[in-house]
């Protein structure tokens, strides 16, 4: 083994063949090194990728540093991801998790109200896949569980914090676009009773 290898290229090592994020205190501790050395050498690096407009970043996520492909290059990763494979979560799934996300802490039957169908069944399986958890219990009649996202969530959506999320009003139709919806389908309903 070379005894000149730098902070960096050990970094980038161990960074390349982690499965799942690290944090920059485990990094410090496998390779014995001052963790704000390790913290600024990954900031430093990760400005590096960014400024050389690579097919890939590193990225600080929730539970730690993660090597990532670029944003600019998602069209192609995503066609390359979604080759032959069926996509892993359901519409429903995917439906019930953006409402915790925005929502939590959120119960069941508040996610069902939103949603208009029952979720039990999806609701368990995004906490069987770790992407939701039990955040404590309502105040209310029955004391219902309430739930919320996962470091999990974070780190497969890319997100260091939860503020990171878009905002939802980005969603939403613009509030004159609305009205106008409702006040069409008032004329339309008084239509139909005259």
């Amino acid at each position: 083994m070379r005894d000149d290898l730098s902070l960096e290229e050990t970094l980038e090592a161990l960074l390349t063949v982690a499965i799942e994020p690290i944090s920059a205190e485990e990094l410090a501790d496998i390779i014995e090194q001052d963790v704000t050395d390790v913290r600024n050498v990954l900031r430093a690096l990760k400005d590096e990728y960014e400024s050389y407009r690579r097919g890939f970043r590193l990225a600080e996520l929730a539970s730690g540093w993660v090597f990532q492909s670029s944003p600019d290059v998602s069209q192609w990763v995503t066609k390359f991801a979604n080759r032959d494979v069926s996509h892993r979560m359901s519409s429903a799934a995917l439906e019930t998790l953006a409402i915790i996300a925005y929502r939590q802490p959120v119960s069941r039957a508040q996610i069902t109200a939103l949603r208009g169908v029952n979720v039990d069944g999806v609701s368990r399986l995004l906490e069987q896949r770790g992407y939701i958890e039990e955040k404590g219990r309502a105040d209310g009649p029955g004391q219902p569980i309430l739930y919320g996202t996962t470091e999990l969530f974070l780190d497969r959506m890319g997100l260091s914090s939860l503020s990171d999320l878009p905002q939802i009003e980005q969603f939403m139709p613009p509030v004159e676009t609305a009205q106008e919806l409702a006040d069409e389908m008032a004329g339309a309903l008084n239509s139909e009773i005259e």
